[in-house]
This record gives structure tokens, sequence and C-alpha cells, in this order.
């Protein structure tokens, strides 16, 4: 993790940011979405006060995180849902780690008691990485959507603030 450092997202990183996205759908266990969206759809769906990319020593982003609101409603203004991705070349050097460090102290500055994220059973390195920065498991939507042409479970997840009470 000495060459990686986080900071902001920016517009600029868009191009690295939809790739690494795109190269997460195409291995297949990342999302039930199959094409990354633009730059527009995706500034428009995510909190711009909750974005962070990874970069390694050259300044190259090698993964990013983001979150969503949950809900429009106001007692839902504390829970959000995060993605993250890393480049598939970069996985195993503590970006996914780095990157949920940051969006979870910048959300709890913010009061934000929630984060919260749906994983494929499949994809074990995501499941092993959220639990480990204090994620825990709260159940399994069994057959939840069609991905590929198949059912697919989606395990829930939620890192609760202790800061927040």
């Amino acid at each position: 993790m000495v060459d990686l450092t986080v900071r902001p997202m920016t517009a600029d990183d868009a191009n690295r940011v939809l790739a690494i996205y795109q190269a997460g759908l195409d291995g297949g266990h990342a999302s039930f979405e199959t094409t990354a969206p633009t730059w527009a759809a995706f500034d428009a769906g995510k909190l711009p006060a909750y974005r962070f990319v990874a970069v390694d020593g050259d300044d190259r982003v090698i993964g990013w995180i983001a979150v969503s609101p949950t809900s429009t409603r106001a007692v839902y203004a504390g829970v959000v849902e995060h993605s993250v991705y890393v480049d598939p070349a970069a996985q195993g050097r503590g970006a996914g780690r780095l990157l949920l460090d940051a969006v979870i102290a910048s959300s709890e500055a913010a009061g934000i008691w929630t984060i919260q994220s749906g994983v494929f059973p499949e994809n074990t390195a995501s499941l092993a990485l959220h639990q480990r920065a204090g994620f825990r498991i709260i159940g399994t939507r069994e057959r939840v959507g069609r991905h590929h042409g198949r059912w697919r479970d989606v395990v829930l997840l939620e890192r609760r603030s202790p800061a927040i009470t």
C-alpha cells in the first residue's frame, strides 16, 4: 500500500473510472449491469462528496469508490449504498481497503450512519474485503435477478457507524 494514495475523484478521472468499471462488469461477478454507464449518467447517480480514486505512484487511477443515496426520503438521509472497483491488474495491493476507509471516514464525518452494498456470493474477495472493513452480512436475496441468462443471488452487507448513535 506504500505506493498507493487516495484522492477525490474528478471528471478528469472519467475514462479510467469507467474502464475499471467495465473491466469489473466483464469479470461477471461485479454487478447485474453489463455495460458501464456514460460519465454523465455515472456523475448524476453518485453523491459528489463521497467519490474517491486510488492512484499508484505514477498517479494512474487503479480503483474507485462512490456512493449513491438509497432513498430520497429524509429519514434515510444517513443511509447510502456504495460501489467499489479495482483494476484487475492491481487487485491484492490494498486499494480496495484504502478506498473503503476513505468513504467510511468521509461519510461518518457527514453524519451518514449506514453504508450498504450487495455482492454476488461468488465474489469472495469482495465479501472478505468488506468484512475486514467492518461490514456484516445481513442476509442473502435469493434469485433476485437474472444475469447473463441465469438467476443470481445477492449477499447484502452493511456497516453501521459506531461513531453515530
